[in-house]
């Protein structure tokens, strides 16, 4: 919850008329070898199936990376040594970011992460964008 409010996902209460999207929390337990709790993991997901295209959403296309491109990248930040990280919400909330179970979600993962790699003048790979 506290990387949603750092990162200003939502903001509350909706306009009249305004039907918001329900939501609903996965919690998961990660177990170690010897069958001992090693971590309680709780996160919260869009009931995104009840997404109307055209009100909800409109465009849902995202390109997928090339697993060469993913092992390129893997075998990259190991000869650097460099870390390696992944990014993992009972009000009515505004999203201003994509969440987890959206229709849309990975399209908005993908513009934002594509605008931010561009700032640093990276330019794109035409073979797998």
């Amino acid at each position: 919850m506290d990387s949603m409010y750092t990162n200003q996902v939502w903001t509350s209460d909706p306009p009249p008329g305004i039907i918001p999207i329900g939501n609903k929390w996965i919690f998961k337990r990660k177990i170690d070898s010897d069958g001992i709790v090693e971590i309680d993991k709780a996160r919260i997901v869009a009931k995104g199936y009840k997404q109307r295209e055209g009100i909800d959403y409109e465009e849902t296309f995202s390109p997928v990376a090339m697993t060469k491109s993913i092992r390129i990248w893997l075998a990259i930040a190991a000869y650097y040594d460099c870390f390696i990280s992944k990014v993992d919400m009972h009000k009515v909330c505004k999203l201003h970011r994509s969440i987890y179970g959206l229709t849309q979600g990975s399209r908005s993962w993908n513009i934002l992460f594509d605008e931010n790699v561009k700032s640093f003048d990276f330019t794109q790979n035409m073979d797998d964008q």
